[in-house]
């Protein structure tokens, strides 16, 4: 009867959404409409190629996608590029029926102002910026008239690391749609020879691959190209969707014939170096092993799972152990030990014990492992000829013991005092990561960051691997003092096998005739030299009768490593040093033109059509010039995945992918204020919030609490709104309305708007491809009758929204940047307080945390802010009451 009954109900919502005009699809009612193959919205790309060219591991790639509007309207075409974090961006251009736009790298602040200037005059501004994740989005978006034709060129260069004994060139495919020309091409030239050469794609089998794909190399010269089909690219026989979507990857390495390999060209050089056939160091590590609640779980048994592999690889001439830490510091033992089978086999059981409690006491943590290392090394318990090693885990902030992280840098920079490396695995997205960067790099290491995926073991194992086997330490490379300059970092702790050192710089004299380097440093059994002499006549001869792929490699290759090591250096200095270092790598940046966290790209197009290919030719003109505002209608963005939300009470988080940080502020208003959350004149989209108080005052609470109780989410170009309350869930499209409530597991779509409802948990607002909204239920416990249920509002994504997109939320879509500062202990002890400049203001703030709760509506996840007193004073625009609106909608 309960079925029956449950089978009415179902019918009747279904029939209800037909007569809103809404299609159904509680899994998947909706069929595609029919078009023709390759068009998709009337538009087709008919071609993508992304083409590569490597010289002496200095990668060149350029990306081009050619699309027409097929549609009698006109139409917005979308280019999307995911980039290794690695590659500096040097040009991009677009084209609409002949006429190409060029972009232009200027410094940030520069670059901003133009930006701004544009948007104050109600024109739609390019822009591309750096961000710091380790895939960055380019994203580009332009509207074209019927018929019309666009090319799109994004060009970005990076100097390919040795990994584990091979270099990775790594291109990730998602073309959207079947395309009939699509192809990747890559041309390797290594001057010491090519030794393997390979390539793979995740998204296609093998037998596809072997069909689509060619492979070749001889002597000094190597070739990939890939070009699927039409019929190849489809994810089914007869379907129209592409399979294309995953990783495309190229390894390849060079031969060893010698440990080194000298190149030069036009007065700059560039030095590789990777022995082969030493003998490992034997090693003593320390890991250092976040304990602490928020490891509860997944994160924790695959920690588990990745130490248990990393010990069965440990060799017996190793020593190591562990310390664990949350709101205690505890050991395994009390000095090191050596990787015994009797010992490896305790350790692991050992490692299946351990156990999640407390909070993370981080500073002692890693003091006590420093102490460790240094008195097995007084006390002759390791061998003479041995390396050190640490290797710290941590999923968050230090919120126990010493919990300022400048202080905490500071005692463990003095702790280790460069006599071994530091490494640090952040797991996961919510951690301040910048922190174990800046702490790992002062300290001779460096930071990765561990993915809560379902491979986390795996790269944490991975990670192991690359420092498994140091067959040098203390290593040197030296040259003659008077014969070069500008030299790039040639000084290292560690030389792992499977890895390379590369050196570059320039040559005093152009015309020197003989070139020497020699490189030292300590093996697993005596010290070593290696000596490098190079007939610079003689391989300036063999250069001409080269085809070379692409001309002043060598030196792009030495800007691109200097402005990496500058850029390095000036995480951890201050003050006049900090400057020299920032004005230094501007200066390369601008001369080069990479985009790096110093500069963006803007995209222009001139008033008067007339200029436009003098405008192309003069990249360098007064940003303050009319000539080069750029007015197109269009948006170039370079951006990062970031999440903008407001949850609590009301708590507004921003989440600044490039600090790899949050701002955070309250909005402290009267329950049934409505405030403006986003509002967007140019797509229509508007999103305001509607203030609830708690029922009664809490005793224990100095403030009463509000929430968001009522969310107003409109498109006024379609005429469609969605109200949305604890109780029930509203459409409109047009005047007819339909009412769901949170028990319903529902999917809605109806012109280009999608709605899912997810019962009792969540509902996921999509406008097209580039808009997304997660509105979250907050259900109270029933046994506090003093709180009201409410709503959580997430922007997750947005970069189809325009550049006059403004708001509580909706200003912070646009690029922003600020500076923290002269760190010091607040008013309580386990929040410091700090100096923001932001927006031409100096506000004190301070650390803390707010809750993510897309993924956990009880629990939420932390995330780590600096939190903007005074209702977001001199951070948001204006004052907060400027954002109370009179009504929902």
């Amino acid at each position: 009867m309960a079925s029956a009954w449950w089978s009415c109900l179902f019918l009747a919502l279904l029939s209800c959404l037909a007569a809103a005009g809404f299609p159904r699809s509680p899994s998947r009612l909706l069929g595609k409409r029919s078009l023709p193959e390759g068009v998709v919205n009337g538009i087709e790309v008919y071609s993508t190629k992304v083409s590569c060219k490597v010289t002496s591991r200095f990668a060149h790639n350029v990306v081009t996608t050619r699309a027409v509007n097929r549609a009698d309207t006109a139409k917005e075409v979308s280019f999307d590029v995911e980039l290794p974090k690695t590659a500096f961006i040097t040009n991009f251009t677009l084209t609409i029926d002949g006429v190409t736009y060029p972009g232009n790298v200027k410094e940030k602040e520069v670059a901003k102002k133009q930006y701004e200037k544009a948007v104050s005059q109600g024109k739609t501004a390019g822009l591309v910026k750096a961000s710091g994740r380790k895939l960055e989005k380019f994203t580009v978006s332009v509207n074209v008239a019927a018929g019309s034709k666009v090319t799109f060129e994004l060009t970005y260069e990076e100097l390919l690391k040795r990994h584990k004994g091979k270099y990775e060139m790594y291109l990730k495919v998602k073309p959207k749609q079947l395309i009939k020309h699509f192809e990747i091409e890559a041309d390797i030239f290594e001057p010491q020879g090519i030794s393997t050469l390979d390539a793979e794609a995740t998204f296609i089998t093998n037998d596809v691959l072997a069909s689509a794909l060619t492979k070749s190399f001889s002597g000094k010269k190597g070739r990939v190209s890939f070009k699927p089909s039409l019929d190849q690219q489809r994810s089914c026989p007869n379907c129209t969707d592409s399979l294309l979507d995953g990783d495309f990857t190229i390894t390849y390495d060079v031969n060893r014939e010698s440990p080194g390999n000298v190149q030069v060209i036009n007065g700059y050089f560039v030095h590789f170096f990777a022995p082969q056939g030493l003998p490992v160091v034997p090693k003593n590590v320390v890991f250092v092993i976040d304990i602490s609640g928020s490891m509860q779980g997944r994160k924790m048994q695959q920690t588990k799972d990745a130490l248990l592999r990393i010990l069965q690889d440990v060799k017996e001439d190793d020593y190591l152990n562990f310390i664990l830490f949350s709101s205690d510091v505890t050991t395994w033992k009390e000095s090191l030990v050596q990787a015994t089978p009797q010992n490896i086999q305790l350790a692991k059981e050992f490692v299946k014990n351990i156990k999640v409690e407390g909070a993370t006491n981080i500073n002692d943590a890693l003091l006590r492992g420093i102490e460790m290392l240094k008195k097995a090394r007084e006390e002759h318990l390791i061998p003479e000829r041995s390396t050190s090693i640490v290797i710290m885990l941590t999923d968050g902030d230090a919120n126990t013991g010493e919990s300022r992280p400048e202080k905490i840098q500071e005692n463990v920079k003095k702790a280790i005092d460069g006599e071994f490396p530091l490494y640090n695995l952040g797991f996961g997205k919510y951690l301040n990561y910048n922190f174990l960067d800046s702490m790992a790099l002062e300290n001779n290491g460096f930071a990765r960051r561990i993915y809560e995926d379902s491979d986390a073991d795996l790269q944490l194992q991975g990670f192991y691997e690359e420092v498994a086997r140091p067959l040098m330490t203390g290593v040197e490379v030296e040259y003659p003092h008077n014969d070069i300059q500008d030299l790039t970092q040639n000084t290292y702790q560690h030389f792992y096998d499977g890895s390379e050192i590369v050196v570059a710089g320039q040559l005093v004299d152009k015309d020197m005739s003989h070139f020497k380097a020699d490189v030292k440093g300590h093996g697993a059994l005596n010290d070593l030299t290696f000596t490098e002499e190079v007939d610079l006549e003689e391989m300036e001869k063999a250069r001409k009768e080269q085809d070379y792929i692409f001309g002043n490699y060598i030196e792009r290759l030495w800007a691109y490593l200097t402005i990496e090591q500058l850029l390095d250096k000036r995480k951890n200095s201050h003050g006049e040093e900090k400057e020299n270092l920032t004005a230094q790598a501007l200066e390369l940046s601008l001369k080069y033109h990479f985009v790096t966290p110093l500069t963006s790209m803007v995209v222009t197009k001139p008033e008067d059509n007339d200029d436009q290919t003098a405008i192309a030719d003069k990249p360098g003109d007064d940003p303050s010039a009319s000539s080069v505002v750029p007015v197109m209608a269009y948006q170039v963005s370079y951006q990062p995945p970031q999440v903008t939300y407001v949850d609590g009470d009301p708590h507004f988080i921003i989440q600044v992918p490039e600090k790899d940080d949050a701002i955070c502020f309250n909005i402290d208003e009267d329950p049934g204020t409505v405030l403006r959350l986003i509002q967007d004149p140019v797509t229509g989209l508007t999103v305001n919030g509607q203030i609830i108080g708690d029922k009664a005052g809490s005793p224990d609470s100095k403030a009463r609490k509000t929430y968001f109780g009522k969310l107003g989410i409109a498109n006024t170009h379609v005429s469609s709104r969605i109200e949305v309350t604890p109780e029930k869930i509203t459409l409109w499209n047009g005047d007819t309305p339909s009412t769901f409530s949170w028990l319903d597991t529902v999917t809605l779509t109806q012109d280009g708007l999608s709605v899912k409802i997810n019962k009792k948990k969540n509902m996921v607002i999509s406008f097209g491809d580039g808009v997304t909204f997660v509105v979250i239920l907050h259900e109270v416990w029933k046994k506090q009758p003093a709180h009201h249920d409410f709503l959580g509002f997430y922007v997750v994504e947005g970069h189809r929204m325009s550049a006059q997109t403004h708001g509580l939320l909706g200003q912070f879509f646009h690029p922003f940047d600020y500076e923290v500062f002269d760190i010091h202990p607040g008013s309580d002890p386990t929040k410091p307080d700090a100096t923001m400049l932001v927006k031409n203001h100096r506000l004190t703030v301070t650390r803390g945390s707010q809750k993510d709760y897309r993924k956990d509506a009880s629990d939420g996840r932390k995330v780590s802010c600096w939190f903007v007193h005074n209702n977001g004073q001199g951070l948001i625009d204006g004052d907060h009451r400027d954002y109370i609106v009179p009504a929902l909608f």
